[in-house]
């Protein structure tokens, strides 16, 4: 086709591949596409969508002319929008000279981009407004094509090695020339000073090959990182965005806004406060967009670690330096450090408390060890022993020593409202105890709070340094000599993302230092917890017998439920969950040089939660004339699973409700029965049981119920004790008991094979429960062989 015909496709194309904007079209659903459930058409998919299949170099056919393509400023992330629809440009470069005004007769602002941007624009975002898209079958996200396609477009535009491959059209004769506006562009002010890209030209003005092949070496690569890091992690509340600001900018925003014509929206300017509120965006990121998150840190990580070594010689490196290796250089604290702290942030404040919660835990504890990701691999020796944490990596921990300290901080805010007794709960726990742990990271994080909290000389160039940090559209050739003083760096830091008024709270110091031992006290609390469910449950299997299947016993007519999720996982996950509590207590105390002594007496303190009877204690109660109230404490205990109330049917099991596991026709039939032969026959058994050799042992055992006949005897409850029949009686519900007739049908199976009449099998099977009967009345009435 022409190039004519394929400029107007080209935007058909892409809403047909990646779905509209507003989600109604799904388009092709990379994100549901797997090779398991669509072997034809995932492979398809890749290659057509391939960084050198037909659809790229569709892109970069039309990338050599001058043809651009609206993308609505309305569907941008919420604080980019805001600042545009409010004329104040957004400090990153990638929407620099882009914002057009609306053609005529058409509805709001307007980027005008490029193919590939526009191209990427279209990739990225369709990670968050196809996240509704319909699903018929269960999807692994990280085998969708959709991440496929991202781990390939991060390995082809920011390679670990070698550079970047040219694009399969580039004219190396020709130029590229910068887009022509089709109509006058807004006027805008910007948050401080007009930043640049990464290169001294702009991204959007690509020069001619021969003048500047160090511009079209990196600005795809740029591109697309910016468009990346914009559509996925700029998704925070307006008020975190201006906190960002630097005091000098926030005056400049303020006045600006203070000073705007009316001219310009048509009515007066909205305040500041209402503003912020006309456009807040609610942002509920999924699970799969934090995992793809946690794809780009992690193959950031890789591209910064890829860096060569610095020459010797200074002269050297300033003419050996490819731009691509100064962008691995800068391209994590000038990209991606400001707007991943913020998303975190909101993630750990706004998450369900759940498991689910652990694909925001693995993206940060990914992002905190970048070691992990160096070329040089650690040597393979027999002992499995944490690897030290290289002193290479202190200035890494100290530029970000907000990720380890505060961050932290809030995890523990979230462990403490968690229940603990779960397994998946306790292996975050963990996990971030784990990493925390590594042999020389606590020592570094508590030297970058030392210098944080080190008296700052009063020098004018450094307090005018500190409202100049650079931010993410600045260039790298434009920014401050460095920075040798290593205290300065922690301090611009920690300035630069939570503001000149920020206050501190040390991860080593008491108030951090009293939240880890409430999460020591919780940790032993839910391994009491734990081993007393597997208690419980290894009793429950062990007193299930065979005679069971013919009687009902207490606990299953009398019993509570003392049910945790364990009890559906089983006996080796309750292992699992008393190993990573353990574990991570013990990392706890290696961080925090917790007091061996003061451990132990908390397991102690927690070992003595139970009274005489070996029960736990009830949950925090406070006496009042309505009976007992829970306490904020106990409501806490009952949820968390670590008190609970022993709630038990205490009135006449022959009146307890219809089981499911009964047959209601018979229940009531065998009610009517019992009632009739223990109204017949009460003289008599109250003779028997009143009779002192084995024949008075033997009714009492199988007639009388003397504990619940003391607690309903003496029972404020029940007013009129007289017209009940408290003494001996038969029961025979146990009879409608669906599993008692499927064994006396297997009985009467089983004796039919052997030629036994339906009379003699009756008769067995009353011999056999005498005798069962007679063992039991025996053993309970404490009876001993030399007695008798």
């Amino acid at each position: 086709f022409s190039l004519k015909e394929l400029h107007g496709i080209f935007p058909w194309l892409v809403e047909s591949i990646f779905g509209s904007l507003d989600g109604i079209i799904v388009g092709w659903n990379l994100r549901c596409l797997q090779g398991k459930t669509n072997p034809t058409e995932y492979p398809v998919a890749l290659d057509f969508l391939d960084p050198s299949g037909p659809m790229m170099k569709l892109v970069y056919k039309l990338q050599a002319e001058e043809y651009r393509y609206d993308f609505p400023v309305s569907y941008l992330p919420g604080p980019v929008k805001a600042s545009i629809q409010e004329q104040v440009l957004p400090e990153c470069s990638l929407y620099h000279n882009k914002v057009q005004l609306p053609s005529s007769g058409g509805l709001g602002l307007n980027l005008a981009l490029n193919p590939f941007e526009y191209y990427m624009f279209y990739f990225a975002i369709s990670l968050i407004t196809q996240k509704n898209s319909p699903v018929t079958h269960h999807v692994s996200p990280s085998n969708s094509a959709y991440f496929i396609l991202v781990d390939t477009y991060l390995k082809c535009f920011l390679p670990t090695e070698g550079s970047v491959l040219p694009p399969p059209y580039s004219n190396p004769g020709g130029a590229i020339p910068s887009p022509t506006p089709r109509s006058p562009p807004v006027p805008f002010t910007s948050y401080g000073m007009h930043h640049t890209s990464l290169l001294k030209r702009h991204i959007a003005h690509q020069p001619s090959v021969n003048a500047d092949p160090a511009s079209q070496e990196i600005w795809r690569s740029e591109t697309l990182l910016q468009i990346f890091v914009e559509m996925w992690l700029h998704h925070y509340s307006l008020e975190m965005y201006q906190k960002m600001q630097s005091p000098h900018v926030k005056l400049e925003v303020l006045h600006y806004r203070l000073s705007i014509s009316s001219k310009h929206h048509g009515s007066p300017a909205q305040s500041g406060y209402q503003a912020l509120h006309a456009y807040q965006e609610s942002f509920k990121p999924t699970e799969e967009h934090v995992l793809v998150v946690r794809l780009l840190v992690k193959h950031l990580h890789a591209f910064s670690n890829s860096l060569k070594p610095e020459p010797l010689s200074p002269s050297a490196h300033s003419h050996t330096a490819s731009p691509l290796e100064e962008f691995k250089r800068v391209v994590i604290p000038r990209f991606v450090q400001e707007k991943l702290y913020i998303f975190l942030q909101h993630c750990f404040g706004h998450w369900p408390l759940d498991a689910s919660f652990r694909a925001v835990l693995e993206m940060w504890l990914s992002y905190l060890q970048p070691w992990r990701y160096a070329p040089e691999k650690p040597p393979q020796s027999a002992e499995s022993l944490p690897r030290s944490v290289s002193e290479k990596w202190a200035a890494f921990i100290q530029e970000n020593l907000l990720m380890y300290t505060k961050l932290f901080v809030g995890f523990l805010n979230r462990a403490l409202r968690t229940d603990l007794v779960s397994p998946k709960n306790a292996l975050m726990v963990f996990r971030v105890a784990k990493v925390f742990a590594q042999p020389n990271l606590s020592e570094m994080i508590l030297k970058g709070e030392q210098l944080f909290l080190e008296p700052e000389l009063v020098i004018p160039h450094r307090q005018h340094r500190l409202f100049m940090t650079p931010t993410l559209g600045g260039s790298f050739l434009s920014w401050p000599p460095t920075i040798t003083d290593a205290s300065f760096k922690v301090k611009s830091h920690v300035y630069s993302l939570e503001g000149q008024d920020f206050q501190y709270k040390q991860m080593f110091g008491t108030e951090v230092r009293n939240l880890v031992l409430k999460l020591a006290q919780l940790i032993c609390q839910a391994q009491q917890t734990a081993k007393s469910i597997s208690d419980h449950s290894a009793e429950t299997t062990a007193s299930q017998s065979f005679f069971s299947w013919f009687r009902f016993t207490p606990s299953e007519m009398n019993g509570s439920y003392t049910g945790n999720d364990l009890d559906e996982i089983g006996h080796d996950s309750i292992k699992k969950t008393d190993e990573y509590l353990e574990k991570a207590l013990e990392y706890l105390c290696q961080i925090f040089k917790l007091n061996e002594a003061q451990l132990t007496q908390m397991m102690m303190n927690c070992g003595t939660a139970q009274d005489e009877n070996g029960k736990k204690q009830l949950p925090d109660c406070v006496e009042s004339e309505d009976g007992l109230i829970l306490t904020p404490l106990g409501r806490y205990q009952i949820i968390n699973g670590l008190r609970r109330f022993e709630v038990q049917y205490q009135g006449d099991t022959e009146l307890q409700p219809i089981r499911s596991y009964e047959n209601a026709t018979l229940v009531r039939l065998l009610f009517r029965l019992s009632s009739a032969l223990n109204e017949r026959f009460a003289d008599q058994m109250d003779a028997l049981c009143s009779r002192e050799d084995f024949i008075g042992r033997l009714c009492r055992y199988h007639l009388t119920n003397p504990h619940l006949i003391q607690k309903i005897r003496y029972s404020p409850v029940v007013k009129d004790r007289t017209s009940q029949n408290w003494g001996p009686r038969i029961s025979l519900r146990f009879l409608a008991s669906y599993r008692t007739l499927l064994s006396l049908l297997m009985v009467y199976f089983i004796a039919s094979w052997f030629y036994i009449g339906p009379v003699g099998c009756t008769f067995i099977i009353l011999i056999g429960y005498f005798l069962y009967a007679v063992i039991m009345t025996l053993f309970s009435e404490g009876w001993k062989p030399h007695e008798h």
